[in-house]
């Protein structure tokens, strides 16, 4: 029986940087679809689900930015591993690309083998059993099921990646997690981010959290921790 290849779909409005990629993807065992803008690539996504997107950030009409968030909010698309190609350098701005529910980028130009090694990786994260389950620290619950979380009954707003970061914290409650191990644990150990990424989010999800964002407590000179002690305190 033939093993079927992974299949990947590359969104890439430059034509020569979509057939070195495919080139590329095919020699080593994938098997790549080719859509130059928003509206094909959807057209793709319609007739067959890839098992990796590889979407750039410049498109015309949709950017990959908006893209991404669009196929996140999708029950069909969600679970699909986004793979943003950049030439944008800048901290905050893939820092934007991981928020709008990247799980990785890779910086133009690059290798094919940084590519290679970055696309397994995500591929090896699929992890669907992480992400069927709930947890509630005090009054906070969250479910992984149905991507929400709430507070005292009053569902909050949160961020892919805040989501990412507040399930791994509350799934290891009081435990001090460095930057490096928040980085390597959310993440995923194959992405090369600076570690002062975690602050910014780790502002962001104390912003999502309002009044539960003291739950989250800075450990100075170790990491942070999410703590039920505070949970207790918040409610009173």
């Amino acid at each position: 029986m033939t093993k079927k290849l992974p299949r990947v779909l590359i969104v890439e409005d430059e034509p020569p940087i979509a057939e070195l990629i495919a080139v590329n993807l095919r020699h080593n065992g994938f098997a790549p679809v080719w859509a130059e803008d928003g509206e094909s690539a959807q057209r793709e996504l319609d007739a067959v689900l890839p098992d990796v997107i590889l979407l750039d950030w410049m498109l015309p009409g949709m950017s990959g930015l908006q893209l991404a968030r669009r196929w996140r909010a999708d029950s069909r698309t969600k679970a699909v591993p986004i793979l943003m190609l950049t030439a944008r350098g800048d901290e905050p701005d893939k820092v934007a690309g991981l928020d709008a529910g990247a799980d990785d980028y890779v910086t133009k130009p690059f290798s094919t083998q940084e590519l290679l090694a970055r696309m397994r990786a995500v591929l090896r994260r699929r992890a669907p059993e992480q992400l069927s389950d709930s947890v509630a620290i005090g009054a906070l619950v969250l479910d992984a099921a149905t991507h929400r979380v709430s507070w005292q009954g009053e569902p909050l707003k949160v961020g892919p990646t805040e989501f990412r970061l507040l399930h791994y914290l509350m799934k290891h409650p009081e435990r001090v997690h460095s930057r490096a191990q928040l980085l390597d644990k959310v993440w995923g150990d194959h992405v090369f981010i600076e570690e002062r990424t975690v602050d910014v989010h780790i502002k962001r999800l104390r912003e999502a959290l309002g009044s539960a964002g003291r739950l989250v407590q800075t450990v100075r000179g170790a990491g942070y921790r999410l703590t039920a002690e505070a949970a207790v305190d918040a409610q009173a």
